[in-house]
């Protein structure tokens, strides 16, 4: 099966999410802001190889179900950065609002994990690995 460019795009971007985010949460753990700050610049990043995805996806009319996901995956992302880097608010330490954005994580998470199996079999036991590995960086940081 030949994927097309819009397809390794977001398989990849998908799973550099999941190593980006298993950063933060080792540096957060290790109390090293420098890699926290690089770890969470490349998780904001990400706004731009979803965003072009989603266009390409748009261009082939693919399900609503794949818009939708790359629709709440970049809700994730703005939030992402309107939380951290505009407001600058300690969200993490506030539950009520905590709470609902570890809601959106997880939402954006399994709207990757939905996308990356549409995409083929293989994409998608590559993403849940990556996806392992952050539920056990989340575990060492909680730890």
């Amino acid at each position: 099966m030949k994927l097309k460019l819009h397809d390794l795009l977001f398989a990849g971007s998908s799973v550099v999410f999941n190593f980006a985010v298993s950063g933060v949460y080792i540096a957060s753990k290790i109390d090293n802001q420098a890699l926290l700050k690089f770890f969470g610049a490349i998780v904001v990043i990400l706004i731009i190889p979803f965003a072009i995805s989603l266009i390409g996806y748009i261009k082939v009319k693919a399900k609503k179900r794949i818009i939708i996901s790359h629709i709440i995956i970049l809700g994730y992302l703005f939030l992402e950065v309107i939380l951290d880097y505009v407001l600058k608010i300690p969200f993490r330490e506030i539950l009520a609002l905590h709470v609902p954005y570890i809601m959106i994580f997880y939402a954006a998470a399994f709207s990757m994990i939905g996308v990356t199996r549409a995409i083929g079999k293989k994409t998608g036991r590559l993403f849940l690995a990556t996806f392992f590995l952050l539920i056990g960086c989340l575990i060492y940081n909680l730890s």
